[in-house]
């Protein structure tokens, strides 16, 4: 048994960070039931990230998509309408959670929060991912994850001493915002079912991109230390951990323990080292930093970086620097079976990572819905019959 099974999560989400951290809870065994827009003349309906490129799949489906919804239910209803909500309320009394992502102005004019469902079901667990939050003078700006890498100080660490300011390579905020709502879902759960009451629960795009700052905040904070870049990608105080030249290109060391310094210069027949009294210690050799750069250049060079990597083989931390194709066909993904193969209609295999939580049972392999694809059937069970629904579906409701 999946650990979120009898857990049924109401999704009001789109494209990346909402829809990452649902994908989580479904992966555990939640049941979530992702709320579309009804298609209409002119207006394809649904999450914009199902038309968004620029790859696609056999079937016509986004690859970006599908990457974001596995596991997922979908249901087609227009929030914005009377009756709408009336539906809303009937799957609201039946559901743990609300989870959705939008502008912090949105969730109450779509009547998301905890104060409007709290009569409907007073179990019910409102989580809101939003760019600024849901309060102060920013809860109706559109925002986005590079913006908030820019104004959260991300671009000013990222990069060579030298460079333009610089973006993290990753939609790192969006992904792990979408974390930060999986688990005000999951907390909030745990709670409600101890205490009988719900609440909201809030995370924001720009709030995670400070929490994503952690200790350089906290040295800001309390000592007034401004973290800069560092070269070769280099850790902000410890010695050696950065990348370093071999006979055939790059290796990164990461020595961020005191006893891997004297491993390594074992390893590189360099014992004499881990005693010189300028490379003791962290704070040594921080104070001499492009000494043990030139100097680990020079050693490392002597052999090519495969080379190095199985004389260190788990003795010193070090990894090869891959691009994406050669890291996803490292043969230690293969040998952790970290790439899902899910059968979907008109394409045929459909390989996604799989999720980096697991336990005893295998994640489920469904892949994303159809827009609207289990909108009967959901609405059924809550006792539709189908002259309403063929009702709702011809006002545009469902």
């Amino acid at each position: 048994m999946l650990p979120l099974e009898g857990v049924r999560v109401l999704a009001v989400e789109q494209y990346g960070a909402g829809p990452f951290g649902t994908m989580f809870l479904a992966d555990q065994g939640a049941e979530v039931i992702k709320i579309e827009t009804p298609a209409t003349q002119g207006a394809p309906g649904g999450d914009y990230a199902r038309t968004l490129g620029p790859h696609f799949l056999d079937n016509g489906e986004s690859q970006f998509w599908h990457s974001f919804n596995r596991n997922k239910k979908s249901l087609t209803l227009d929030l914005a309408t009377e009756a709408g909500q009336e539906v809303f309320h009937d799957l609201v009394k039946t559901a743990d959670a609300v989870a959705s992502n939008s502008r912090g102005d949105v969730a109450e004019k779509l009547g998301l929060t905890y104060d409007r469902l709290k009569d409907v079901n007073p179990k019910i667990v409102c989580a809101h991912l939003s760019a600024y939050g849901r309060t102060g003078s920013r809860r109706d700006w559109p925002g986005f994850d590079f913006l908030m890498q820019a104004e959260a100080g991300h671009f000013s660490v990222t990069g060579e001493p030298d460079s333009p300011p610089t973006r993290l390579g990753l939609s790192v905020v969006d992904l792990s915002t979408g974390l930060g709502l999986a688990f005000g879902v999951a907390a909030g759960v745990i709670g409600a079912r101890a205490s009988g009451k719900g609440q909201d629960l809030d995370t924001s795009l720009f709030h995670m991109a400070h929490m994503l700052n952690c200790y350089t905040a906290t040295w800001y904070l309390n000592s007034g230390h401004v973290q800069g870049r560092t070269p070769r990608s280099g850790h902000a105080s410890l010695v050696p951990c950065q990348l370093y030249r071999t006979k055939d290109g790059w290796i990164y060391l990461m020595c961020n323990k005191e006893k891997f310094w004297p491993a390594l210069c074992e390893a590189i027949a360099e014992p004499d080292w881990a005693e010189d009294p300028r490379f003791r210690t962290f704070r040594d050799r921080l104070e001499n930093r492009e000494l043990v750069q030139e100097l680990l250049d020079e050693a490392l060079s002597e052999k090519t970086t495969a080379d190095w990597l199985a004389l260190f083989s788990g003795r010193v931390p070090a990894a090869p620097v891959l691009d994406l194709a050669e890291a996803l066909d490292n043969p230690i993904v293969a040998e952790q079976a970290m790439v899902q193969d899910l059968d979907l209609a008109g394409h045929g295999t459909l390989r996604l990572l799989d999720t980096p939580v697991r336990g005893g049972e295998k994640t489920p392999a469904r892949p994303a819905s159809p827009l609207g694809a289990d909108t009967e059937e959901i609405l059924g069970d809550l006792g539709y019959d189908r002259g309403r629904l063929q009702d709702l579906r011809k006002a545009g409701v469902i």
